[in-house]
């Protein structure tokens, strides 16, 4: 380009630079704005550098799914159901008062941790660089002016709040009207919902941060094209595959165990009975976990494991949550009216005590473990059921004690990890560090009271009729010793990862046990 054309270029963006509210037009502002001054144009240029210029500009920064990448009014939302469910029914009337005051009504009455909210980390690291070179920072949200003050404290980068105050909700027109109040118009906006489309319009520099798909769709049809994109999230697939816990659909496997164990193999129709019933449960079970999650949200933040859940780390919201959980329980209904009546009441036993487990239970000493236990043997119950083969009593006492000391084994990890790194339990189970030892009587108590129980069915008649040489059934006996003394023995070093069937699954001695038990019923068939 010529010399002279591109000082024609420069001195036109520089005069569509709007000089009152009433000159602003958004719209050529952003398109003329795309022009660059050539380096050697610089120095001796009078008109002021864009970058000079963004930095006399406020930059206003958007809170949820901006700032923080999850939604601070339904993350309050979740704490109120957890800690004041009876809070729920008073939602109408709040809202009857307007948006703004059912925040401010909500906000009143938990306090939402601010300090272990998942925070989009690219932003942060731009804004504290804006912040060293002497640029004004405002957190504008339509959140409450309570929670906006005390996240905009812990982040400890912002000069001002402009938030939602019980009367005016501060979002989409209302937050561009007390923007041109209070910034004569002039100024740089991070947003990341359609809501904040009109302040990206109006923005000098629009940017985003984790945008939704509809804003990016709204943007393109605009013509508008972000400055800058702060991305800071999981792929949905990958974070939908984790939310689910397909790998704790291992455990459903325990649905086939009354068939195997009644040598009915080669019928076709059981198989098929079984494996819808597994795949049911595996629904059920999913969506139980997602409202586990969901009301375990803060808890999980504070930890430093389940902090990377994906709804403990926004990269799945809530509201995808619960629709996960709508679907999954609809399609494992229909699943059950396939099989017989007996199996939809044990499913339906089986939810209703993992919801109890999930909002009390899991919080009482010991009747936690024997609830998880107790889950176990409900998915044999339901194999059963949905097979029409009945299992022995022996079973059912083996099962209960063999499950009651993997879910020793699970508090006894997780205090033995916590006291390992010399930190007091945070999770709200009601245990403290000094039961360490009492959990491991319990648990190997347990453990070996299952291995009794299994060598006292050996002994029972009942054997014969199913095995040819129920003598070589002993050999699981020792088997089944190590196994669960390894367990115990590594739990007590530390080694043992706090879920026993994450650790079952990967440990290379506990596959090849459970291949040579196989093996060894195999050939007593």
């Amino acid at each position: 380009m010529h010399v002279g054309a591109r000082f024609r270029c420069v001195f036109r963006w520089h005069n569509d630079v709007p000089k009152t509210p009433r000159e602003y037009n958004p719209l050529k502002h952003n398109q003329s704005r795309t022009i660059r001054l050539p380096d050697v144009l610089q120095s001796p240029s009078p008109v002021e550098a864009p970058e000079e210029a963004s930095r006399l500009r406020p930059l206003c920064v958007d809170l949820d799914g901006t700032l923080v990448k999850s939604d601070t009014l339904v993350d309050t939302l979740l704490v109120l159901a957890r800690n004041r469910p009876m809070d729920l029914l008073r939602f109408p009337r709040w809202l009857a008062h307007g948006k703004a005051a059912f925040k401010a009504a909500v906000t009143e009455r938990v306090e939402l941790d601010v300090a272990h909210l998942p925070l989009n980390r690219p932003l942060v690291e731009y804004l504290r660089a804006e912040r060293a070179s002497g640029r004004k920072l405002y957190l504008a949200t339509g959140a409450d002016g309570a929670l906006a003050r005390r996240v905009a404290a812990h982040v400890g980068i912002f000069d001002e709040v402009l938030s939602s105050d019980g009367k005016t909700n501060l979002t989409g027109q209302n937050k561009l009207d007390a923007f041109v109040q209070r910034f004569d118009g002039s100024f740089d906006y991070i947003g990341n919902a359609v809501t904040d489309l009109p302040l990206l319009r109006a923005a000098n520099s629009p940017m985003v941060a984790n945008p939704t798909s509809a804003l990016r769709a709204r943007l393109r049809a605009a013509g508008i094209r972000p400055v800058h994109s702060f991305i800071d999230h999981r792929r949905f697939v990958f974070a939908f595959i984790k939310a689910i816990r397909v790998h704790q659909w291992a455990k459903n496997t325990l649905i086939f165990l009354p068939l195997l164990l009644a040598h009915a193999v080669h019928n076709r129709g059981l198989w098929l009975s079984a494996f819808l019933a597994f795949g049911a449960f595996s629904l059920a079970a999913s969506s139980a976990y997602i409202v586990n999650d969901l009301l375990d949200l803060e808890a999980d933040r504070r930890h430093h494991r389940k902090s990377r859940r994906p709804f403990a780390a926004a990269d799945l919201s809530p509201v995808v949550g619960l629709i996960i959980v709508a679907v999954f329980l609809s399609i494992a209904g229909l699943i059950a009216t396939r099989l017989p009546p007996e199996f939809a009441f044990w499913l339906c036993v089986y939810y209703g005590a993992t919801l109890i487990y999930s909002l009390a239970l899991k919080r009482v000493v010991l009747m936690d473990v024997l609830v998880l236990s107790g889950l176990y043997t409900l998915r044999i119950l339901a194999g059963a059921a949905a097979t029409k083969i009945p299992i022995s009593p022996w079973l059912a006492a083996f099962s209960v004690f063999f499950f009651l000391s993997l879910a020793m084994a699970k508090r006894f990890a997780e205090l033995t990890n916590l006291r390992a790194q010399d930190k007091a339990p945070a999770n709200g189970r009601g245990y403290i560090l000094a039961d360490v030892e009492q959990l491991r009587s319990f648990g190997t108590s347990a453990a070996y009271g299952a291995v009794i129980i299994f060598i006292l069915y050996l002994s029972n008649p009942t054997v014969s009729a199913l095995y040819h040489y129920p003598q070589r059934m002993w050999m699981i006996a020792p088997l089944l010793i190590w196994w669960t003394s390894r367990v115990w023995l590594l739990a007590s070093r530390g080694e043992l990862d706090e879920d026993p069937l994450v650790f079952a699954l990967t440990d290379r001695v506990s596959l090849g046990i459970g291949v040579l038990t196989f093996l060894v019923a195999l050939f007593a068939v």
